[in-house]
């Protein structure tokens, strides 16, 4: 039995986990699954690809707009030292996002909430102004709120309804379905947690007609699957809505998937990478949910060093990036700011304990 993961290396391999996901699975997003297997058999690798129809050939490697969105939460909880709340995340967003970024690395959509988010309305009216309350925009990117609030689920679940007010608004079901992502990090961090106990604060603290449902249905409709080409395929039957903008791209489609993958591969970081990107339909958000979740659970042990050397090349010559921190940086950026966090809570229970 291998050892259980440190926690600054869990940070470490949500982080990575996220990042190459997303890398990897963008070359291949909205594919079926039939042509990722014609075209590569089993994708993994980091290969170029483009997005938008903009020209732009993406070095291997490249992140995407998920990645971007988490990398603006990251530099709040960074310089806050702390917890965030919306108005941290805005006020990054005001201060880092480069204006040519929209339709070059972040979704359209976006460049509009950032124009609404330099007005100086309140940031939490601003999810009330997407279009797309039941996307996966935060599920996919939520991560450094669980990471921030490591080994406490319901604090997570409280950040995750507050920070995402920038993206949907408090009641929706884009925000309900970001609670499992960042409540299974949280509890994925913890000392001892396990595949199952990860699954098990899904099923006692999310929405449980609108999230555990769907979730408890595939679970069990899928736990006959052994590797992800038959997982993929008893998914063909229920996920399978076209013509839609963002049909791919629902947060229930999305996070049911992820779970599925997760418990599937036991954890295993590269296991449950490999699967995501194979899956076809919305593949860098599977993989960056799946992935990420995994990689708190089990670190980095099982990620390519190379995978890793990649991306941060790929980074480095990402000119309208929110951020050029190389996968380490940004965790251990966020693992040094949840240790300041934890010095302070204790030197406070010291000061009250008399």
């Amino acid at each position: 039995m291998s050892k259980p993961a440190e926690l600054q290396d869990k940070f470490y391999g949500c982080i990575a986990g996220v990042h190459v996901g997303s890398a990897m699975g963008a070359q291949v997003e909205g594919w079926s699954w039939q042509k990722i297997e014609e075209t590569y058999g089993t994708l993994d690798k980091l290969v170029s690809y483009q997005h938008y129809n903009n020209g732009w050939d993406r070095e291997p490697g490249t992140t995407e707009d998920g990645v971007e969105r988490q990398k603006l939460m990251i530099t709040a909880i960074m310089e806050k030292q702390d917890r965030v709340n919306a108005e941290d995340v805005r006020a990054a967003w005001v201060k880092y996002i480069k204006p040519e970024s929209a339709g070059m690395i972040s979704e359209p959509f976006e460049a509009v909430l950032l124009a609404m988010a330099k007005s100086g309305i309140p940031a939490r009216e601003l999810g009330r102004y997407c279009d797309y309350a039941g996307l996966n925009s935060f599920s996919r990117s939520c991560h450094p709120i669980g990471l921030i609030n490591a080994g406490d689920v319901t604090g997570a679940i409280n950040d995750v309804f507050e920070v995402g007010q920038l993206y949907q608004t408090s009641n929706s079901r884009g925000l309900q379905w970001a609670a499992v992502t960042g409540a299974a990090i949280a509890e994925a961090t913890k000392p001892n947690a396990t595949v199952d106990s990860v699954i098990g604060v899904i099923y006692d603290h999310c929405h449980p007609d609108m999230v555990v449902k769907e979730i408890d249905r595939e679970l069990k409709r899928t736990a006959h699957c052994t590797d992800f080409r038959e997982l993929r395929s008893a998914f063909d039957p229920v996920y399978n809505v076209k013509g839609i903008k963002y049909s791919m791209s629902y947060a229930n489609e999305v996070v049911t998937k992820a779970i599925c993958l997760f418990k599937m591969t036991e954890g295993n970081l590269h296991d449950t990478l490999i699967a995501a990107v194979n899956m076809g339909r919305d593949t860098d958000c599977v993989a960056a949910v799946s992935a990420g979740i995994a990689g708190a659970l089990s670190g980095s042990a099982t990620m390519p060093e190379a995978y890793i050397k990649q991306v941060d090349y790929a980074t480095s010559l990402h000119k309208v990036s929110n951020s050029q921190r190389t996968i380490r940086e940004h965790a251990d950026g966020l693992f040094q700011a949840y240790m300041a966090r934890m010095h302070r809570m204790k030197a406070f229970a010291e000061q009250m304990a008399y």
